[in-house]
């Protein structure tokens, strides 16, 4: 009887074990900073609170508490800045999707936000398929669009049906925007 409830118990306890699903390889990096940088010149830096990084999946890296990557020219002046509260970079694919209280900031002060944006590396374009407004810098003007594509500097902004308006001033900051 006792080899018998012995054995009961280590059939549950297989049975257990065999019920447990594999968890997914992850590393997780906290606190972290990542400096991108070209022949000794710092081109962008990655700030997050936390990196996820699944090397047996498909090749990414989640940030679930967000991102923060400021971008800067030769002379180390910052130049834009994209911010989100979450982000997944596609290594395989070329992609990074920005997801959730996306602000990009241009050294102009002007402001592009939406819930996403996306980059691709291959083709050097930012675009999304959900509204954006983009707002120029001391009030001068405002536009919304449904959907746009852009550079990589958001110098030429073309938006799908594109509303707002725009206070000239002499100065020409006014990015082009097509359709």
């Amino acid at each position: 009887m006792f080899l018998l409830f012995s054995c009961e118990n280590s059939m549950k306890d297989i049975e257990k074990v065999a019920n447990i699903q594999e968890e997914e390889n992850v590393n997780i990096s906290r606190d972290v900073t990542v400096v991108y940088s070209d022949s000794a010149v710092v081109k962008a830096e990655l700030k997050s609170p936390e990196l996820r990084e699944y090397p047996d999946s498909v090749g990414f890296f989640e940030f679930q508490k967000g991102v923060v990557i400021r971008f800067f020219d030769a002379n180390q002046n910052e130049t834009q800045r994209i911010k989100s509260d979450y982000a997944i970079q596609r290594n395989n694919e070329g992609l990074t999707e920005f997801r959730k209280n996306v602000v990009v900031t241009m050294d102009n002060g002007s402001i592009i936000k939406s819930e996403e944006i996306f980059y691709d590396e291959k083709k050097q374009i930012y675009y999304n398929t959900v509204p954006i407004t983009f707002d120029m810098k001391d009030g001068r003007g405002s536009f919304q669009a449904t959907s746009f594509t852009s550079d990589l500097n958001f110098k030429l902004i073309k938006g799908e049906n594109m509303t707002g308006y725009y206070v000239p001033t002499g100065e020409n900051q006014l990015p082009s925007f097509g359709r």
